[in-house]
C-alpha cells in the first residue's frame, strides 16, 4: 500500500467517524427535541462535527462544560462503533470558532505582556482543547509556554524567550 493510498484510507475512516457522530448526535437532538443541522468536515488528523443553525446555547453549557461532556460521548459512541480511539471534534453553535478567536487573541496578548515584563505569566485553569490554543498563539509570537497543575485545573504558564 502506498503512501497516498494509506492517507485516503484515514480520511475514509475520518469520514466514518464523523458519519457515526453525526448519527449520534441526531438522536440527542431528537431527543431533546432540539433543532439544528449537521455539518461534517475532516481537519488534519480529526473529524469534525458541527451543530448549527439553531440556538443551542444549553447544549454548551457554561464555558463549555456540556460541549465538553458531549463530546467525550460521541467519542465513546465512535469507539464502541470503530473500536478506535476518536479524535472527533465537536462544536454546537459555533462555539469552539468563537472561543478559539478569544483564545488566541488572550494568546497574543499575554505574550505581548510576558515580552515587555520579563515575568512569566501563569492563566486561569483551562480544557486541553484551550490550552492548545493559547500555546500555539504564544508559540507564534515566539516565547514559550507550558501546562501545569492537576485536570481539571491545568493551567498554561507563558515564559519569556
Amino acid at each position: 500500500m502506498s503512501q497516498t493510498d494509506a492517507a485516503e484510507v484515514d480520511v475514509q475512516a475520518l469520514e466514518q467517524e464523523g458519519e457515526i457522530a453525526a448519527d449520534y448526535i441526531e438522536g440527542l437532538l431528537d431527543i431533546g427535541d432540539f433543532d439544528g443541522d449537521i455539518d461534517m468536515d475532516v481537519e488534519g488528523d480529526r473529524a469534525l462535527v458541527a451543530v448549527v443553525g439553531a440556538s443551542l446555547e444549553e447544549l454548551v453549557g457554561k464555558r463549555g462544560e456540556v460541549l465538553e461532556a458531549l463530546q467525550e460521548l460521541t467519542r465513546l459512541a465512535v469507539h464502541r462503533k470503530t473500536g478506535n480511539r476518536s479524535k472527533l471534534m465537536l462544536d454546537i453553535g459555533g462555539y469552539r470558532e468563537r472561543r478559539r478567536a478569544e483564545l488566541t487573541k488572550l494568546g497574543q496578548d499575554v505574550a505581548a505582556e510576558v515580552k515587555r515584563t520579563g515575568k512569566p505569566k501563569p492563566l486561569a485553569p483551562m480544557t486541553p482543547f484551550e490550552r492548545k490554543i493559547v500555546h500555539d498563539a504564544v508559540a507564534a509570537a515566539g516565547l514559550h509556554s507550558e501546562s501545569e497543575g492537576e485536570e481539571p485545573q491545568r493551567y498554561v504558564v507563558v515564559y519569556p524567550a
